[in-house]
């Protein structure tokens, strides 16, 4: 009998683990003892980190879509189609086009967050993000007529994906209000809804003595409540208040609904084992990336790692060993603090975080992993 093995989303998770599957799994496959399929909603894979450069006119969204078969390994059947709910009992799948089901043996869960702007009253009117192709075109042309007044970056909730996003856009802003001769026309203003300025205590002291540098306002345990767009206001929940004149803010976010309507995480991030990645509520189920309720950041790079874990402990059940490899937590990621220059931050389960000094070569670093991404999407780094 075939042993099937079924990935939910095409992200980079999702992507990296199906091709790690295939390569590990190879033989199997050749030999019609495995199948591995990935369904995705979307026959385009997205890099969306290239969106934080898309409103300086540094990238264009398009450097950031690939085709999703050129990606994934050949051997990977792609099913396009959104999954609504999973029968964990049954081992099926549900689609929402054309009631197609589908029964897998393993599954691995690659959802995702998803952006929810409307969780906030006047958000969608009043705020501009970065956080899709769309919203980086519009924050761009916003910035191209923006003369001054005050900037507000306000990061609504947590978690978002990629939790150095507004450090990075603020630092790079400054820089580049700088370079246009509206830096002493701009105030420039940094909201967190925390007691400090980023989830990592580490990533909040190297940052805070930078931001004082740049002469940027912060403001913390600012969570979002409201914004008001006619009065351009951005209230929060402690009745703090402030004005702006362009207000860059990152989107609420949520778990995809699949995940709720199956009985797998109420919040719509599933939970798991933090060393296996295996889910709690359910047999024969991962989940990895955004998706995966862990106490690490929703970062592409921790997605990445935990997709060569499953991929290599599912191998090891399918020959009927015993799986040892396990999730340490890793995850890493670069930091740009303005146009040229970037940090570098690593950490895992045990290890604090540690900041890197910005420096040039870094910066081109990042821009030089910006470019071989697609590599590491094909599993191959």
């Amino acid at each position: 009998m075939t042993n099937r093995i079924v990935v939910v989303g095409g992200g980079t998770g999702g992507t990296v683990v199906s091709n790690r599957l295939a390569e590990e799994l190879a033989s199997e496959i050749d030999d019609g003892d495995v199948e591995v399929s990935l369904v995705s909603d979307d026959t385009k894979h997205v890099y969306k980190p290239v969106f934080l450069y898309v409103p300086f006119g540094v990238a264009e969204p398009e450097d950031g879509v690939r085709d999703l078969r050129d990606l994934v390994d050949e051997r990977v059947n792609i099913v396009t189609n959104r999954v609504r709910r999973v029968d964990t009992d049954e081992k099926r799948l549900y689609c929402q086009d054309g009631d197609e089901v589908l029964d897998y043996d393993t599954l691995v869960l690659a959802t995702g967050a998803k952006l929810d702007p409307d969780a906030v009253p006047g958000f969608r009117e009043g705020a501009h993000h970065f956080y899709s192709a769309e919203g980086a075109e519009r924050l761009r042309d916003a910035l191209a007529e923006f003369e001054g007044g005050r900037l507000v970056l306000s990061v609504v909730g947590t978690p978002h994906m990629c939790p150095a996003a507004p450090l990075e856009f603020t630092l790079i802003v400054d820089d580049w209000l700088r370079s246009r001769g509206l830096r002493e026309d701009t105030d420039l203003v940094y909201t967190y809804p925390m007691e400090r300025s980023h989830g990592k205590p580490e990533v909040a002291e190297w940052a805070d003595p930078i931001l004082a540098e740049r002469g940027v306002r912060v403001e913390t345990d600012f969570v979002v409540d409201a914004v008001d767009p006619d009065e351009r206001v951005v209230s929060a929940k402690n009745g703090a208040e402030v004005d702006y004149d362009l207000l860059v803010g990152i989107p609420p976010h949520r778990g995809d609904e699949l995940i709720i309507d199956s009985g797998l995480g109420d919040a719509g991030w599933v939970d798991v084992d933090q060393r296996t990645l295996r889910a709690t509520a359910a047999e024969d189920v991962y989940a990895i990336g955004d998706t995966a309720a862990l106490p690490i950041p929703k970062a592409g790079s921790a997605a990445h790692f935990q997709a060569f874990t499953v991929a290599e402990r599912i191998a090891s059940e399918v020959r009927g060993r015993t799986p040892t490899k396990r999730y340490d937590g890793k995850t890493v990621c670069f930091v740009e603090t303005g146009l040229d220059e970037a940090s570098f931050v690593s950490f895992d389960y045990e290890t604090p975080a540690t900041m890197r000094q910005p420096s040039k070569p870094i910066h081109w670093a990042k821009h030089a992993y910006n470019e071989s991404y697609w590599l590491t999407a094909r599993g191959m780094l």
